[in-house]
């Protein structure tokens, strides 16, 4: 934003809060695919995303990071204990949420920002050992010799650097991910039809999610080609949480099956959570004024008025 409009004070840089929810935008592991099924596999991936070198070097630190499937809203179960409702709901399926996130103390690993944290690394080893998962070689093998080896599915190049760099991450411990770009048409038709192992997407939120979230998370949907279950959830706890915010009547009994819900999800580490922008910037003439109370879901270009020098 250096230009001359900026320099010579007629333009005007803008930070907008959005107070909508921000969705889950995440690094997609299809569970349906034997490298992903066990858990320990998939939570190992997530200490092995160095968010904060990545946003310090790829993003210029302007993301925070995502920890919540309805991140930025009070349906987001992040660093809040679940309620007596939320444990009456999920009661009935024991170890579907882990006591961390049930407590709400659980956030996403964080890293020294360096790209080589030997503290999270040693922590991704443990779990791939518990998996199964041992190195030979410089290479990372399960008990039968295969090697630990997946596609990350790309269609822009954005998508493509940050695969690259987390493949090269990954590569220190011996897993092989190979990155390939590929065009609209085929990606979304291998997409609709769960042919990949990983890809990155963001489920949007809106303040009130309903019957989407059967689309996304339902255990029916796991095999419904075009489905947005890209993970392949397919569990009796998240079918319970989507049936209670269906039939929720009142907003506190809305905001623990959500609640219960997201953590349900957060529990399985489906994804790799990523980031999200926690505000929307614009440039605005200087003489084109704004409200300063702004809708919630952000910037509203139609409320801008222009001032006569």
């Amino acid at each position: 934003y250096d230009f001359p409009r900026m320099t010579e004070q007629k333009a005007v840089k803008d930070a907008i809060a959005v107070r909508t929810p921000k969705g889950m935008t995440a690094l997609a592991m299809n569970t349906r695919k034997p490298v992903f099924a066990d858990i320990r596999t998939r939570e190992a991936l997530s200490y092995l995303f160095d968010f904060e070198w990545v946003n310090k070097s790829l993003f210029e630190g302007v993301y925070k990071r995502t920890s919540s499937f309805f991140e930025g809203s009070d349906l987001a179960s992040t660093g809040i204990p679940a309620s007596e409702k939320e444990k009456a709901l999920l009661a009935t399926y024991p170890g579907a949420v882990r006591a961390d996130i049930f407590g709400g103390t659980w956030r996403p690993p964080v890293s020294d920002g360096t790209g080589r944290d030997r503290n999270n690394a040693k922590k991704a080893f443990e779990l791939l050992k518990a998996a199964g998962w041992n190195l030979d070689k410089g290479i990372l093998k399960n008990q039968n010799g295969e090697a630990f080896t997946f596609e990350a599915l790309v269609v822009t190049r954005v998508q493509e650097r940050l695969a690259l760099n987390f493949s090269e991450s990954l590569q220190k411990l011996g897993i092989q991910m190979n990155v390939r770009y590929v065009d609209d048409v085929q990606y979304w038709r291998r997409v609709a039809t769960f042919d990949f192992d990983m890809i990155q997407f963001t489920w949007g939120s809106s303040p009130s999610p309903g019957n989407e979230q059967q689309n996304r998370w339902g255990s029916k949907s796991k095999i419904r080609e075009g489905s947005l279950n890209y993970p392949g959830v397919e569990s009796p706890a998240v079918d319970a949480a989507i049936e209670a915010l269906l039939a929720a009547r009142e907003r506190t009994d809305f905001v623990d099956a959500v609640r219960a819900l997201d953590r349900v999800l957060l529990s399985g580490f489906y994804v790799v959570p990523l980031f999200n922008a926690p505000e929307q910037w614009i440039v605005r003439s200087s003489n084109v004024k704004r409200p300063e109370i702004t809708p919630l879901f952000g910037f509203a270009p139609e409320t801008l008025w222009r001032v006569e020098k």
